[in-house]
């Protein structure tokens, strides 16, 4: 079979061929780089696809991202305050209030002798560390917000020594016998007790033996250390016609604590 050179196309005609082609090759069909060649370019305006297994909005089963807040405890601030404990030592009534180990008792005593009002008081310290109580510790704010300073021993002495009665002496043995430290009571009428109550103002001084018992009952500064106590009796100067404090507030500051007892106001049957 003879030999047959391969056709040849023009030049000419292989480029009408390639312009031909070019207008079918859209650009939507071209695969970018990196893209695989099932992936097709978004349009605009045109929504994501979804994606599997993606949590829907408002779905139980998420955790919020957003963490709760915790719980209020109570503070010191707005737990209520310790109510005094009440009871009967000897006569008195007593409210007693404990903090962090110092014990504060405290009760009214009944006779007004001088311009003086009294109240009995005990501190107990059973803390850790030692501290000094004073008369000074002790103040009464009146309903009307007057603050009664409690007088020195001193002050007291003075003016017993200047102005005491028979009456006072009376009142201020008794108060120490009886009261305070629980010598027997003597609650009788008849005559033993009215001549006991004369012997105590005669053949001394009258203010000098007044002035001697408060002394001797009067608190004094003492330094408690650990299980240590102490006690007496602290004046406050009264010159108004009421003989006695009156409603308002006893406040303690003592033994690195406040202790606060309220004094509601007596009720009058009529």
């Amino acid at each position: 079979m003879p030999f047959r050179p391969a056709r040849r196309f023009p030049s000419c005609a292989l480029s009408m061929l390639i312009a031909a082609l070019v207008p079918a090759l859209g650009t939507g069909s071209q695969i970018q780089p990196g893209q695989t060649g099932s992936t097709q370019a978004r349009q605009p305006g045109q929504r994501a696809p979804a994606v599997p297994n993606a949590p829907k909005p408002g779905d139980p089963s998420v955790a919020p991202t957003t963490p709760a807040s915790p719980p209020q405890s109570l503070t010191p601030q707005n737990q209520a305050p310790p109510l005094p404990l009440e009871f009967e030592s000897h006569g008195l009534i007593y409210e007693a209030l404990t903090k962090n180990g110092i014990t504060v008792m405290y009760a009214p005593l009944p006779p007004h002798i001088k311009d003086f009002n009294i109240i009995q008081v005990t501190v107990t310290n059973g803390g850790l560390l030692t501290w000094t109580v004073r008369p000074s510790d002790f103040s009464f704010t009146r309903q009307d917000g007057t603050v009664l300073q409690p007088v020195t021993a001193d002050e007291v002495v003075y003016s017993l020594l200047q102005r005491a009665s028979a009456s006072d002496v009376i009142k201020l043995q008794l108060l120490y016998e009886e009261s305070i430290y629980a010598v027997p009571n003597y609650h009788g009428t008849n005559g033993y007790e009215k001549r006991r109550e004369a012997a105590m103002t005669q053949f001394v001084n009258r203010g000098l033996k007044a002035a001697v018992a408060a002394s001797a009952i009067t608190l004094s500064p003492t330094r408690l250390k650990p299980g240590d106590s102490t006690d007496g009796a602290v004046f406050f100067e009264n010159r108004t016609k009421d003989k006695t404090l009156g409603a308002g507030k006893l406040v303690v500051h003592t033994c690195g604590e406040i202790f606060e007892f309220f004094i509601l106001p007596e009720v009058k049957l009529h």
